[in-house]
């Protein structure tokens, strides 16, 4: 087996839509820099994601500098837009967070709302140092995190995938499979590591940025959509209920706390630092 090292970076300016792949980025407190920095709302401000939306999947955003986006989607001109002027916020809920945002310009609230024919508006996170804190009952005091589902970033490995696509192939669905690693929209992604070790993993490295393992990642709807046709099917989820259940969650993948700071790229050497005891 390889040494273990990072295998690849992904990035998503706007939450729950098509991101970057970059070959290295920089970890920041609340997350990679420029990451899920934006998110759709409803007309009640209310977080609008693929679970209901899968047409999300064919959308995309691209990271402009200063921290803008450009928006793109199958049979629609790709639209730019700026990073709202500071003053005016709007509340918006994220899960069960209530949170402080920056309504964007109307023609990117026409756009989305045309490409998912419903009303839905775009809102930017100005700060995500102060704005949105971890869920308390895994993080530390301080700690905040951007548009991400609850945690900075999402850890994947390879060899977890091919565990997991191997057992998809013995399934009543292996017509599914095999299935690539978007289904899950990682952060980073490892490679060289022994099939699910990252189940006992407490803190880990990545080059010379460090970072708490805060819990495993359960797993929703999203992961059953094919990221490039936005269609439905009964994998992983059918899979990961009957081999990876833990309690109340179908789990694949790590959230990681950024305990440091600093640039990781694609080749750094992955280091397991603790392991989570009992």
């Amino acid at each position: 087996m390889p040494n273990p090292a990072l295998h690849s970076i992904h990035f998503y300016p706007l939450k729950a839509v098509g991101g970057h792949a970059p070959r290295e980025a920089v970890v920041e407190p609340w997350g990679l820099a420029g990451d899920r920095r934006w998110m759709l709302v409803d007309g009640a401000g209310r977080l609008v994601t693929q679970r209901p939306h899968p047409r999300l999947a064919l959308a995309a955003a691209e990271h402009l500098p200063g921290g803008g986006i450009r928006m793109s989607a199958p049979g629609r001109e790709p639209l730019t837009v700026a990073v709202p002027p500071s003053g005016e916020t709007v509340t918006v809920e994220i899960w069960k967070d209530k949170v402080e945002a920056e309504p964007a310009a109307e023609a990117a609230h026409a756009w989305f709302s045309a490409h998912l024919e419903t009303d839905v508006r775009l809102v930017h996170l100005a700060d995500p140092a102060t704005r949105r804190p971890i869920d308390p009952a895994y993080a530390e005091d301080g700690e905040t995190v951007s548009f991400a589902d609850g945690y900075p970033l999402l850890l994947t490995t390879l060899s977890s995938l091919d565990a997991l696509n191997s057992l998809i192939a013995q399934g009543d669905h292996s017509d599914e499979g095999p299935l690539p690693m978007n289904r899950f929209r990682p952060n980073v992604v490892v490679d060289g590591t022994a099939p699910w070790a990252e189940d006992d993993w407490a803190r880990v490295a990545i080059g010379e940025v460090t970072f708490r393992v805060a819990k495993m990642c359960g797993r929703c709807v999203v992961t059953t959509t094919d990221q490039r046709t936005a269609e439905r099917g009964k994998e992983p989820l059918r899979t990961l209920a009957k081999h990876r259940r833990f309690g109340d969650q179908l789990v694949f993948g790590q959230n990681l706390v950024p305990e440091t700071t600093g640039p990781i790229r694609i080749g750094d050497p992955f280091t397991v630092l603790d392991r989570r005891v009992g």
